[in-house]
């Protein structure tokens, strides 16, 4: 146990750190001890990993000191942020900038970066297809994580840039699941037309990102988009049918129905299927089937996760 070294992964709890944190921790032979960081160590799911053998410290990315605490002799870490929780890009953006003004003070080898595309380098802020939210940014969600990409490198920082895709989650915990129309039917709703969309299990995500960490150098410096399958809004239905033994059918409505659907973030979630859409070949060209499956021999597709969580989504 002395010779592994200290992965520290934030967002421990969460859906991508959490995945990270079970991984390492189920591989006998790994070569790190993890280092999983909450904010609150006394939560359930913290107390979880410890009793699965973390390491678990409490730290708020809003203070570079308490980021600092929680690389002290860490050669490796998981940046990861929140957005979802605030729904500030502005706010997202400085905690990143803490991630990298702290990570500079301290000796790491590999650090592995959750982000997405800047969207506004595809669709400018004056372009009115799709409208401009909070100021600055088309999807703030994607937009403040790629905007802070070249901080990393430009700081000197051993990175990898993790692109993830769509959790089918999402029909789990955001509501996206099928909802039952007046006439019987179930519907789940995207403006996607005909175009597929990324999409994989979280639990996927900080599998992917392990086998990056254990690739060690040969990806720093590299941009690794991850993907369990590419599907159609008819083709998600179609196995939602299936697994769920009730008719699913997709209703591809446009991105000005999808962003009044009134949900917080409905605005922000309206534009990323709009830019999916719109830019199907370069958002799903970054996202490697065959790469994700090398990094993560055990990745799911949609019939895969559907068969492990399909009880779990709820039927309204």
């Amino acid at each position: 146990m002395e010779n592994k070294k200290i992965i520290t992964v934030f967002g421990a709890t969460g859906a991508q750190g959490g995945g990270l944190v079970r991984a390492i921790l189920a591989d006998s032979l790994s070569r790190y001890k993890v280092r999983a960081v909450t904010r609150n160590a006394g939560s359930e799911s913290a107390m979880a990993l410890a009793q699965m053998g973390a390491e678990v410290v409490e730290a708020d990315i809003n203070d570079i000191k308490s980021i600092e605490n929680a690389l002290e002799g860490a050669k490796a870490v998981y940046f990861v942020t929140f957005f979802w929780e605030h729904f500030s890009a502005e706010k997202e953006y400085q905690q990143i900038k803490n991630f990298i003004q702290a990570a500079k003070g301290a000796d790491l080898e590999h650090i592995v970066w959750s982000t997405l595309e800047d969207t506004r380098n595809w669709v400018s802020l004056d372009d009115d297809r799709m409208p401009t939210l909070q100021g600055q940014y088309k999807v703030p969600h994607f937009d403040s994580k790629g905007e802070a990409d070249h901080l990393f490198s430009e700081a000197g920082l051993p990175v990898t840039f993790l692109r993830t895709s769509f959790y089918w989650d999402n029909f789990i915990h955001f509501g996206m699941g099928p909802q039952k129309g007046e006439d019987g039917n179930y519907y789940i709703a995207f403006p996607m037309d005909d175009k597929t969309l990324a999409g994989m299990a979280a639990e996927d995500i900080g599998k992917c990102a392990y086998g990056i960490f254990k690739k060690g150098s040969e990806l720093i410096g590299k941009t690794i988009g991850i993907v369990g399958e590419k599907l159609t809004g008819n083709d998600m239905a179609a196995k939602l049918s299936k697994a769920l033994n009730i008719n699913v059918i997709y209703n591809n409505v446009s991105p000005d129905i999808y962003r009044g659907f009134g949900f917080p973030g409905a605005d922000d979630l309206g534009n990323m299927f709009q830019f999916k859409r719109d830019f199907n070949d370069d958002f799903n060209a970054i996202r490697d089937e065959t790469l994700s499956l090398q990094l993560n021999p055990e990745i799911q597709n949609f019939d895969n996760w559907l068969s492990q969580n399909g009880s779990r989504i709820p039927l309204k």
